[in-house]
């Protein structure tokens, strides 16, 4: 486990650098997220507003649209902490009327060639998989996500937008719309490509949520995990340089003093905030600095 001090010291590096960097351009793409569900396995708590590390499900899976034009959250609307792509809020007709319906209400506001479609319990939910989902080859309808069983997942997916209208026209008419249907009535439809993907951990029981939350405590995944919350904390989206800011604390922190750590790391964001250096740069040179006190220290005669 990576010490509490270390985690700390890029509240202070995060909140002074506040620098906002842009995705590169693809196809252009909305997202539907569906957060409707009435959470019945997690005895009717709200599964969208749940946290893990400290963000919502929702939040979560929201931040990974970050390069959507639209992102629409077909449910209640809720608070989110993240800005990372515009948000529009619609309900499924009936309320409750299953993820078709979910699905038919949010493609109304869907305007882009593409549209990724989402469950909105998905913690580990990554910007790279939704970038190969939407590389949709010609002839093909759209990618779904397959997991590790071998089971396809229409709820991780990219979609041909006005394909997938198309489908959802042509449900037969006594089967009465979308309402209560499986999503499978649509998809069985569509030809599709498949993404091999590893656990996503969607959260549908306690017992994923507490998966999860244990996940994000881990080792190799606790300093990403804890730097994307300060991120959303603060809305803003520095590239980090990790290593260079830790080993500038290390160096402060053995060479100078304990607390020297975090307040180092505070101006390093404030020199890459003010003058635009490098990160690796300015940590490069505190480390440097940190060397020379060292030497210092060392070359002092002893007292007789």
């Amino acid at each position: 486990m990576i010490p509490g001090q270390d985690l700390f010291l890029f509240v202070f590096f995060l909140f002074l650098l506040g620098l906002h960097t842009g995705g590169m351009q693809d196809t252009p793409w909305d997202a539907v997220v569906l957060a409707g569900g009435g959470g019945r396995r997690l005895g009717g708590v709200d599964k969208p507003a749940v946290e893990v590390g400290g963000r919502s499900l929702l939040d979560r899976v929201l931040t990974a649209c970050a390069g959507a034009q639209t992102a629409v959250v077909v449910g209640p609307p809720r608070p989110l902490r993240t800005r990372a792509t515009a948000v529009v809020w619609t309900r499924e007709e009936p309320p409750g009327g299953g993820p078709l319906a979910g699905l038919a209400a949010g493609l109304r506001l869907v305007r882009q060639p593409l549209v990724v479609v989402l469950a909105g319990d998905l913690p580990f939910l990554s910007a790279d998989l939704l970038a190969a989902l939407r590389r949709v080859p010609e002839g093909a309808d759209g990618l779904v996500a397959r997991d590790p069983e071998g089971y396809d997942q229409p709820l991780t997916a990219c979609y041909r937008t006005e394909v997938l209208r198309g489908a959802l026209g042509r449900l037969a008419p006594d089967q009465g719309g979308p309402a209560d249907l499986p999503l499978r009535a649509v998809t069985r439809t569509l030809t599709l490509g498949r993404v091999a993907v590893g656990n996503t951990l969607d959260c549908d029981t306690w017992a994923d949520i507490s998966a999860a939350r244990a996940r994000i405590r881990e080792h190799e995944h606790v300093l990403d995990e804890w730097i994307a919350a300060v991120k959303a904390e603060l809305d803003i989206d520095p590239e980090v340089d990790v290593k260079a800011l830790l080993d500038a604390a290390r160096d402060a922190a053995h060479n100078v003093a304990r607390p020297a750590a975090p307040l180092t790391t505070f101006l390093i964001g404030y020199a890459v905030a003010r003058h635009g250096r490098g990160q690796a740069e300015a940590a490069r040179a505190v480390g440097e600095l940190a060397e020379r006190w060292a030497r210092e220290r060392q070359g002092e005669p002893k007292e007789q």
